[in-house]
Order: structure tokens, then C-alpha cells, then sequence
């Protein structure tokens, strides 16, 4: 059994802990959360939910402690991560980092400095392991001490992009994500950012916004490093997310050879699945697949020698990129 500790208890902290109450698994032991916010606001934002609805559990708080199920999970408000006293007190063997800040080796490596034998980052945190489940979740090894499972974008990308290359070869490519918006963006327009783009409304425009999945793309499949680009376009929608990946293939094909050579790779697969019922982004609310391959939505464009071919992903931007991490996190583990 692993005990673990979750550093920031925002959306992807408290879907990760949501995500781990609904497994039940022996294996995975919440210990310990350290937050910058009362333990009873973090009881109610985890007992209530916008996107996913209440909590199907009994959440209550104490001065220094969240409360679930009659089990206590301590809780700490400490800025600097050197200072969690995640083993002293709780045991913690692995840190889920979710704050958005720790996203480096260095940086995370304050987790280590702080007792805790293993991190698995939340997020894009430069040249180090970056574990996609399902494309190369082999590479996972006993010594590793802090890996990455990228971003939501990542793991919607990865298999897609990896079964294609597997296929027919990927000579050059360029991804959209449809994303729905984030915390990252302003409710209404004001002055929170540098960038101009993300200080206008989330929920009332469609706005252009970097990705770094084709980027980490390389560093989960190394033959496609350089071969990707690509950006996001944050749209109004709270939750429920598509990838586009435009592609330029080694072999000419028909959009149902491609299906056809897909559908296979997703067949009892917990991380990449199937959908042809012709879904809209509410319906992948939930789905607990990282990536949801959508053959309705394959097109091949052929103009005399040359071919472009269009494929896409749906993925629960929140609810499923967590999943993906939280089997990471057990093979990690156990490892």
C-alpha cells in the first residue's frame, strides 16, 4: 500500500482524490493534503461540484483536517514545499503534485527534500519522464523518484498520434485542441496576466491559447520529436475537451483504414477508447478514458501526390487526464 499526499487540492487535486474514494483500491492511501485554504473550504469544494455533482461520501473538516468517510486526512498550509512534514507525521511515500507550480525535477525535488520517496507531477514540467498510460507506461521503473504524466492535452494527443505513427508512419502534424476554459483564464475581462488573450471572459469567447502537447509529445514518443506543433482554442464550455491532430502519413490511406487500423489498439483499453455514436463534448463528461478516439470524425483530403488526414480525440480534460494519472501513480508504486 502506498500512502500519499496531494500538494494543492484544486480541481485536479480534488478529482484525483475523487477519483481514488471511487476505485476503492487497497493499494492507494490518502494521508495528507497540504493547501493554501481553510480545511472547511476544502471539505465544501470537494463535497460540492459544478461539473461532477456531489460527492457521493460523507465530507466534513476539523481545524487541521478533512474529514472523509470517518477518516481523517490531515491538512497543511505550508508556501514552501521543503516544509510539508509529509513522513514525520503522515508516513507519505508519494506526492501527488498539483498546484501548477512544482512543474520541474528541480522544483519538485523539494517533495524529496521533504522525506517523500516519489512525485508524480500533474503538469508539463520540462526534459524529464513523461508517462502517457497505455503508449509508454513500460519506461516506469522502481528507481524513479519524480516523473510527469504531461497535460490533459498530452494524453489525449499520445495514443492517437502514437498508432498512427505505429500504422502508417507520421511525417508532420499539427494539433487544435477545442478545450473548454480553466482557472488559468478571467471570468470577466481585466488585467490578471501579461498575456492579452487569456484577460477576457472565459465563458463568452473562443480564445486562441498555447499547448504545450505537441512539445511533451517528444518526450513520450521520442520518433515524433520536432514532427508536432500545434495550439488551443479555450471555448465556452466548463468541462469536455477535443484534439484535432491534422497529420501528414508515410502511407496513403482511406479514412476507414485508418479507423479500421485504430479501433483495435482501443479494445478493452482503460486509457484510449472508442466512440461513434456521433458524441458532443457534455457527453464525454466523466468518461474515465484519457482519450476517446471519435472515428466519425476522420476525414482524408487527397489533391493528386498529396494527402492530409484529420483524426480526433475526445477527453474529459479534468475527469479522465486524472484517471490516467492515478494509474500512473499505482504503477509508479508498485513499480
Amino acid at each position: 500500500m502506498a500512502n500519499i499526499g496531494i500538494n494543492g487540492f484544486g480541481r485536479i487535486g480534488r478529482d484525483s482524490f475523487r477519483r481514488i474514494l471511487e476505485l476503492d483500491d487497497p493499494d492507494l492511501n490518502i494521508v495528507a493534503i497540504n493547501d493554501l485554504t481553510s480545511p472547511a473550504m476544502l471539505a465544501y469544494l470537494f463535497k460540492y461540484d459544478s461539473t461532477f455533482g456531489r460527492l457521493n461520501a460523507d465530507v466534513s473538516s476539523t481545524d487541521d483536517s478533512l474529514v472523509v468517510n470517518g477518516k481523517k486526512i490531515r491538512v497543511y498550509s505550508e508556501r514552501d514545499a521543503h516544509n510539508i512534514p509529509w513522513v514525520a507525521n503522515d508516513g507519505v511515500d508519494i506526492v501527488l503534485e498539483c498546484t501548477g507550480f512544482y512543474t520541474s525535477k528541480d522544483k519538485s525535488q523539494a517533495h524529496i527534500d521533504a522525506g517523500a520517496k516519489k512525485v508524480v507531477i500533474s503538469a508539463p514540467a520540462g526534459p524529464i519522464k513523461t508517462i502517457v498510460m497505455g503508449v509508454n507506461d513500460d519506461l516506469i521503473e522502481h528507481d524513479d523518484q519524480i516523473i510527469s504524466v504531461g497535460s490533459c492535452t498530452t494524453n489525449a494527443l499520445a495514443p492517437m498520434a502514437y498508432f498512427l505513427n505505429k500504422e502508417f508512419g507520421v511525417k508532420v502534424g499539427t494539433i487544435t485542441a477545442i478545450h473548454a476554459f480553466t482557472s488559468s483564464q478571467m471570468i470577466l475581462d481585466g488585467p490578471k496576466g501579461s498575456k492579452f488573450r487569456p484577460n477576457r471572459t472565459a465563458s463568452a469567447n473562443t480564445l486562441p491559447h498555447s499547448t504545450g502537447a505537441a512539445t511533451a509529445i517528444g518526450l513520450v514518443i521520442p520518433e515524433l520529436d520536432g514532427h508536432l506543433s500545434g495550439h488551443a482554442q479555450r471555448v465556452a464550455v466548463v468541462d469536455g475537451s477535443v484534439c484535432e491532430l491534422v497529420s501528414i502519413l508515410d502511407k496513403e490511406v482511406t479514412a476507414d483504414q485508418v479507423n479500421e487500423a485504430i479501433k483495435p489498439h482501443t479494445q478493452n483499453n482503460p486509457a484510449f477508447g472508442w466512440n461513434e455514436d456521433e458524441i458532443v463534448s457534455s457527453d464525454i463528461i466523466g468518461d474515465t478514458h484519457g482519450a476517446v478516439f471519435d472515428p466519425t470524425l476522420t476525414e482524408v483530403t487527397q489533391n493528386g501526390d498529396f494527402q492530409v488526414v484529420k483524426t480526433a480525440t475526445w477527453f474529459d480534460n479534468e475527469y479522465g487526464f486524472v484517471c490516467n494519472m492515478i494509474r500512473t501513480l499505482k504503477a509508479e508504486a508498485l513499480a
